[in-house]
Order: C-alpha cells, then structure tokens, then sequence
C-alpha cells in the first residue's frame, strides 16, 4: 500500500508542477499577486509530495520490499543497512527520483527564503523551477517508475553492484546531485532577468548564494566520487577522464566561471550578459551529463542505464530547456549592458580571462566526450578518446588558468598598476621559484615539467597568503591583524579558502602524476619489493566471510629501512549473488606520500599477484578539494547574503518651477 501511495504521490506532484510553473509565469506575467503567492504554494506542495514519494521508495529497501522491482534489482537481505538505505538511489530509477527530491526542494527554498526579492522575480524563478521539475517528473513516470510491481514476488534481490556498496558511493551521489540540480536555481535566475529585462546587482546578489551551495556541493561530491575510484577500483589513479567523470566537471567548469561573473556583476556592474550566459550554460551541462550517464551513448563504468528510450526523452528536455534559455538570451540578451568600465589591468579583466578558460576548458571536456559518437555516427567506426588527449590539451590550459587566478587576486578593480602587481607578487615568486629549484636539483635535473607544476600550485598559495597578510595587516602586528581578520567579510575568507585549495590540489595533482613510482611482482610469503623509499614485505593472506562478501585479506608490513613504520590489509571480495569480484586497496596515508597496495590472483606457492604505488602529495589532492568546498560553505555565512541586496532608492522628483501669475 505504501508503494502505491508514493506512486499516487508522484503523479500529484506532477500537477502541482504544472500549477506552479503556470501561476509562476503567468502571475508574474500580469502583475498578478494572488496568482503569484499560489506558484509559491504550489512549490511548497509539490516538495512535500515528492519527500513523501521518496521515503515511500527507502521504506521499501529497509523493509527489503522485494515486490518492488526496483527493490528486487538493487537489493538483498543479507546487505548491511546502509547499503540497503544507499541503495534507494544507487539505480537510475531512484536516483532520479533523489534528483527530483532536489530539484523540488530548492524550488520550494526559493519561494520561502526569496521573500526579499521582487515578487515578479520570485514568480519566474519559481516558476521556472516549476517548469523543471514538471519535465523530470514526466520523465520519471513515463519510463523510470520506481514502484513499479514484480509478479510473481522473489524471495530475495540480486544485489546492489558491490562497486557501489562503499560509504564513500552512499553519500557521494546526493552532493553530486545538489551541485547539478542546484545549478537549475541560478538557470531560474538568469530566465527569469531576460523575462524581467533586467540583471542589476542585487540580482547577482541574490544568484551567489545559490550558485555557492551548489558549486560547493558539487566540488565535494566530485572529491568523494574521485577518492572512491582512487581505492576501491585498484587502478593506482584518482581520475581517468571516463565519460561520467567528465559529466560533472564540465558544469563544474561552468558553475566556476558563473561564480567569478556574478561577483564582477554584484561589485562592478558589468558582465552581465556574460553572467546569465554562465548560469544558462552551467546547468545545461548538467543535463547534458545527465543524458550521458544514463542514455547509454557512452559506456562506462558507473553508467546508470543504456535505454535509448530514456535517452531520447532526456535528450528532449535537454534540447528544449537549453534551446528555450539560448532562443531568449538571443533575443534580450543584447540589452543587458552594464554601466561599469575598467582597464586591461585590472581585477575584471582577470576575471573575463579566467571565465575565457574555463570556458575552452568545458569546450575541451564536452569535445572528448562527444567526439566519439560524432565519428561513429558519421563512419560506424569506433574510437575512444583517452587521457593522452585530455592531459596534452587541458594542462597548459590548466597552468595558464592558475596563474590568472593568482594575479586577479592581487589586481584592484577597475584600475591596477604592474609596478604594484610586481612589488606584491615579489615574495610569493622568489618562495616558489626557490622551492622550484629545490625540487629540480633532487630530481637530478630531470623533471622539469613536474617542478614547474609544483612552482604554479606553491605560487598560488604563496600569493593567496600574501593577499590575506596585506588584507589584515600582519605587518602592524598581532592586535591589529587579528581586529582587521575579525572585520573582514565572509565571502573575503571563503575565497581565499578557495583559492588557497586550488594551489594545494594542484600540488596534489603534481605530485601523484608526474612523481608516482610503481612496482608489480608476483610475491609469496616473506618476499620484499622496494617502492618509492620504502620497502613491502609481504606477510601472507587469510580467508573469512564477512556479511555479504567473502573476503581474502592480504598483510604487508611498510618498512623504513629496518623498522616498521605500518601494516596494510588490502582485500579482495566475492560477492556470491551478484557473481561478481572487487578489489579493496589498502593505503597508508603519510604527511607528504601515501603508499597504495592492491594484491591479485593466487599463484602457486601461496602467491599473489601485487600492485604497490608510492604517490608523493596525493593527499593534498583531496585535501585541496576540501579546502574549495570549505570556501564556498564559508563565503555562505557572509551576512549580506542574509540581509540581502540593497534596494535602489527612488529617486526624488525635481520640483516644478512656479508658474508665472
């Protein structure tokens, strides 16, 4: 009965959507207030009706409802709770069903929190959201029902995929969600400006804080998808630029690009074509990944679907909520003139050239991907596009992008002079050119490309730091820094975090990709393999059973010279009803390297095939990750985003001169 009611719950919230994105538009449209205030309500309802549907589809998982074919696909008794919980959305059809969730909540946030916006403004938006949410609901109902019936009832499920029962995969799919869904948030916005004719900077104002939740969502489910494929696929990398890889970095890309113009527009009054461009463009891919990943044009391994049906239909919404957005930009978007100017040196042309980047760089991502469907659909040949392609072309773009985000950190806005931009970058350059030299001489003089990319990363965050200590002025002491740190905005502090964790996830970057040493051998008990400045012994394996696995656990001791400086266990699990093998890497994180260990198949004598990895600065990797997610959190607590933007004063009439008696 409860399956029931979350499908009825469904279909109600498809009519609700429609009823909001009608009154929305169309109150909006004629000034109509009451109309308006109903497209709030609306959205109010359709979140709840969606909330009910989605805990309609958990209950049936934890109960291990194996009448719901969904259930029965993705789930099994004997699987730990939070699999069992996870599983719900591990799967195309309940995770859209999460996205929907997400989706109808921020339109709901929308019309509760908007309350300061101007209620036409409010009205598209939401709206618009509406709208959205009305396609994807269809969507879901039309070919992904996830309380669709199975007859006869089986006694048990064949298994969530055992690659996804790991914590890292339950919690990294609902950040990735929020930071894809909650780009349709700032597409709302930017509709809505070219309905209302009008992008002011209270309106980038009132963009931000939406477009930092999800940018900072989508940054921490991007770290989490990326450690999960770093130790539990036993591949030794943290990124392969596989398809749906590339589905959320290119509105990632995008989503930074909007972040860095909706400032030029709060701060400057310029760009702002450009802005609404960004939020258009930003959840668009966001579509476009969305019909990647589960359209199955592209394989991959952890694609959700390969139904061309579905396909067709999200290429359908995808053609027509862009093609609509860039059909109205077209039209209005050439009177969205700003009032602000500013010089060739300066902090906005800094940032036109960081946008200008990312943008070749979505370009870049979106060609790769794409490409190979272009050629098969032209010949019939298949091809692939792999990471010689992407690292060849997105490095130098990459290095060229950090070291505009350093100066623009430095530039002042509107007019800046290079004999101060020098005088400032001074320390930071003559620090990271002498750490630079350093690494080069320890090399032998032989990686040059990796002590440039160290010199970039620790110039990025030698110059953030400098930008912070001339900020507070550390050089008047202690009291006065800490008065002036006290002083400074939130959206200060989170940018600096940011900028800070690009130039230590460039590090991170450099480290495990151009430093990393490997080593692969057959071993048997008591054998040693050196990698990096350590040396593995190997200890032998042992076999248990472990809940709905078996697991055969290998013991290696990290030694440092004579002494044991750590024990690894690295597995590989059976998964007896899905039939299927996974390997579980061990690794032991130390403060500037980790050592990474996976064993293989048995060999005679009791051995094992071993793979050992030493990854100098791979934690910085991640932690650079946190740091940029950490950013965003931050600048969320800056009080204007609470107050909300200035409104404009009403200018007073001149007075009329006495007419003459």
């Amino acid at each position: 009965m409860l399956t029931e009611l979350g499908h009825f719950a469904l279909i109600l919230a498809a009519l609700l959507a429609a009823v909001q994105a009608g009154t929305g538009l169309y109150g909006a449209r004629v000034r109509d207030g009451a109309v308006m205030r109903a497209a709030g309500a609306a959205a109010g309802g359709q979140a709840a009706l969606v909330a009910a549907a989605f805990a309609a589809l958990v209950a049936a998982y934890l109960r291990s409802d194996f009448s719901v074919l969904n259930v029965y696909e993705n789930s099994h008794s004997a699987k730990p709770l939070l699999y069992k919980l996870s599983g719900a959305w591990g799967n195309h059809e309940g995770s859209m069903l999460l996205w929907i969730l997400m989706l109808a909540g921020l339109g709901a946030a929308v019309a509760a929190f908007g309350r300061g916006l101007p209620a036409t403004l409010r009205a598209r938006v939401v709206g618009v959201q509406g709208l959205i949410g009305l396609c994807f609901l269809a969507f879901s109902l039309a070919t992904s029902n996830p309380f669709a019936r199975i007859s006869p009832v089986p006694l048990d499920g064949t298994d969530l995929n055992p690659l996804l029962q790991d914590p890292g995969l339950a919690f990294h799919p609902p950040f990735l969600y929020l930071g894809y869904v909650g780009m349709s948030v700032a597409f709302s916005f930017a509709v809505a400006a070219l309905l209302e004719g009008e992008v002011s900077p209270a309106w980038a104002r009132w963009v931000r804080p939406w477009t930092l939740l999800a940018w900072s969502s989508l940054t921490l489910g991007i770290a989490m998808g990326s450690w999960w494929a770093y130790y539990e696929l036993g591949w030794g990398g943290y990124w392969f630029w596989d398809p749906v890889e590339n589905a959320s970095l290119m509105p990632w890309l995008a989503g930074t690009a909007l972040l860095h113009s909706a400032i030029v527009v709060e701060k400057r009054d310029t760009l702002k074509a450009w802005c609404v461009l960004m939020a258009i463009l930003a959840f668009s891919a966001s579509l476009l990944g969305a019909f990647i990943v589960r359209s199955g044009v592209l394989t991959s391994v952890h694609s959700f679907a390969t139904d061309p049906q579905r396909g067709v239909w999200l290429l359908v919404i995808f053609a027509g909520l862009t093609g609509g957005a860039l059909v109205l930009f077209a039209g209005r978007g050439g009177a969205l003139r700003g009032s602000g100017v500013f010089s060739a040196v300066s902090r906005e042309s800094a940032l036109v050239a960081n946008n200008v980047l990312l943008c070749v760089l979505t370009f870049t991502v979106l060609l790769g991907t794409v490409w190979p469907l272009v050629v098969e659909g032209l010949t019939g040949e298949r091809m692939t596009v792999g990471p010689p392609y992407y690292t060849f072309v997105t490095t130098p773009l990459m290095a060229l992008l950090a070291v505009i985000l350093a100066l623009g950190v430095l530039l002042p806005w509107k007019r800046g002079s290079l004999t101060k931009l020098r005088g400032r970058l001074g320390a930071a350059t003559l620090g990271a050119s002498a750490a630079g030299l350093l690494v080069l001489y320890a090399s032998g003089f032989r990686g040059v490309l990796a002590a440039v990319g160290f010199v970039i990363g620790l110039w990025v965050v030698l110059v953030t730091l400098t930008d912070v200590a001339d900020r507070v002025k550390l050089r008047a002491g202690p009291g006065t820094a800490w008065r002036r740190a006290r002083g400074l905005p939130g959206a200060f502090w989170g940018g600096s975090l940011a900028h800070l964790g690009v130039g230590v996830a460039v590090l991170g970057m450099v480290g495990t990709s151009l430093w990393v040493t490997q080593a692969q051998a057959v071993m048997r008990p008591g054998d040693t393999v050196t990698v990096g400045p350590y040396a593995l012994r190997f200890d032998g394996v042992t076999e248990g059973t472990v809940a709905n696995y078996a697991t055969e656990t290998g013991r290696f001791a990290l030694l440092d010279g004579e002494r044991e400086v750590a024990t690894l266990y690295p597995e590989r699990r059976w998964y007896p009803v899905a039939q299927q093998q996974t390997v579980e890497a061990a690794i032991t994180p130390r403060w500037a390297s980790d050592v990474y260990v996976a064993i293989g198949e048995p060999r005679e004598g009791g051995a094992r095939v071993v793979r050992a990895y030493h990854h100098p600065l791979v934690l910085y990797l991640w932690g650079g990750a946190l740091l940029m997610a950490a950013g965003g959190a931050v600048s969320l607590t800056d009080r204007r985003y609470r107050v909300g933007a200035p409104q404009p004063k009403a200018r007073r009439a001149a007075p009329r001169p006495a007419l003459a008696e």
